[in-house]
């Protein structure tokens, strides 16, 4: 009953992932050409929930065609645009459809996307619904008591930024998420690995709980700087944009950067999670570089 992804974790095996937004349409070819693509190179491919508040196909249809096509997914939810009966039955759906790895997430803010006139939920927040995945693995009904089919198999995780500045913050709100049934942290882009280190040994290592580092893509200096100023918690450091700044051939060179940090980070924590943003399909060639193989 237990995913790859779950399985890799507990056996102390280094984990990859990557991840993967869904189509700005209702086509998913392109979308699964590019996971064939990450298939024998990852143990599993998250897919995003809305991400950047920008309308895309959806994680639980995504997660389901990548199955159907011999990929393990992570599928993404996000609390921001369902109230908890939505979410509640998404995750359900999830676990009737054999989708096992859930990342929960609160959801960035509508102002940061293309339809800043809707109305974001938040009836729940990361928090409570890994909450309500622990019930449900539970066989708890959040009305009835008891779930009519006894219990539900997710492998839930979390999100989190090592690189917050307010660390007391950042540790209280690991330690709710592990407490609340967390069984792996899935990081945000880290550009210096002493804040990995950081927070790996300060903060989910006393918590027993896995880290997979993010490992993000730049793709030129230009890229970098847009960002730092509009990606929430974003610090990409001078040393990284001086080099994209420099570099004869920029995307090369952004290519080369995650290669370092993800040779370092996997070192670092239990894993890495590659995101590569509409260059999906580079993934590939940053494990090459930094010689990282699956492990299972």
């Amino acid at each position: 009953m237990k995913s790859k992804l779950q399985k890799t974790l507990e056996k102390k095996s280094k984990v990859i992932t990557a991840e993967l937004m869904p189509p700005r349409g209702g086509s998913p070819v392109r979308s699964l050409k590019i996971a064939q693509l990450l298939k024998d190179k990852v143990h599993a491919v998250n897919i995003t929930d809305g991400s950047r508040a920008v309308m895309r196909m959806c994680s639980l249809a995504m997660s389901k065609l990548l199955l159907e096509n011999g990929i393990e997914p992570v599928m993404q939810i996000s609390c921001r645009d369902r109230n908890k009966i939505a979410l509640q039955s998404d995750i359900l759906g999830a676990n009737a459809l054999g989708i096992k790895n859930i990342l929960c997430i609160t959801g960035d803010s509508v102002k940061s996307g293309d339809q800043q006139n809707t109305k974001a939920v938040h009836e729940f927040e990361s928090v409570r619904l890994l909450k309500q995945i622990q019930d449900f693995n539970k066989g708890i009904d959040p009305t009835f008591g008891e779930l009519s089919d006894k219990k539900t198999f997710i492998f839930p995780g979390a999100a989190a930024d090592p690189s917050c500045r307010n660390k007391k913050s950042l540790n209280n709100r690991i330690r709710k998420k592990k407490e609340a049934g967390a069984r792996f942290i899935q990081t945000q882009m880290v550009m210096e690995k002493e804040n990995l280190i950081d927070f790996c040994e300060k903060i989910a290592n006393p918590l027993e709980i896995p880290v997979i580092a993010g490992v993000f893509l730049l793709k030129s200096y230009k890229n970098a700087l847009f960002i730092n100023k509009y990606v929430p918690g974003a610090n990409i450091p001078e040393n990284i944009l001086n080099r994209l700044k420099d570099a004869k051939n920029p995307l090369d060179e952004g290519i080369q950067i995650a290669s370092e940090q993800a040779r370092d980070f996997i070192n670092i924590a239990n894993g890495i999670h590659l995101m590569a943003i509409k260059a999906e399909n580079l993934i590939p060639e940053i494990l090459e570089r930094a010689n990282i193989n699956l492990e299972y």
